[in-house]
């Protein structure tokens, strides 16, 4: 990470398309710019990182204020993966969503180990319901048994 690192909290100035860029490219998928400026405006805390003008960073919390804050869509620039931004946003969401009874997220396979060392434990009770049910017992997010 270089030092002219700018965070954002909130949602102003908010170029949703380079964000659905963002998205495509780290890659975390096809996310349509008109879905994250929902998605991203209904969520509690949000963040997005810029080295100079260029987005290299984003992620959000869902959470109710007192029980339960879920961190997701963390996402880094391919060329700032490996360099700790991903576990500053990390870091910055649980930050924000300190005094919730419980901080939660769910990981693509393979990315456990990361999130362990950030001080998640794997949850045994978590159910899911996807809409597209295939691809995601396809890509491992769910087990039928």
């Amino acid at each position: 990470m270089t030092t002219t690192m700018e965070w954002r909290l909130d949602l102003e100035g908010i170029d949703w398309e380079r964000l659905s860029e963002l998205y495509r490219i780290a890659p975390l998928g096809d996310k349509p710019a008109a879905d994250l400026a929902v998605v991203f405006g209904n969520s509690r805390y949000v963040c997005f990182v810029y080295d100079g003008e260029r987005l290299v960073g984003a992620g959000r919390a869902l959470a109710d204020g007192l029980d339960c804050s879920y961190l997701c869509d963390i996402a880094v620039h391919p060329d700032y993966q490996g360099g700790g931004l991903g576990k500053a946003i990390i870091e910055r969401l649980k930050t924000l969503s300190a005094g919730h009874r419980k901080i939660i997220l769910y990981a693509n396979p393979g990315k456990e180990g990361f999130y362990r060392k950030l001080g998640f434990l794997r949850m045994r009770t978590a159910m899911a319901i996807f809409l597209n049910r295939e691809r995601a017992l396809e890509t491992g997010l769910v087990t039928e048994d």
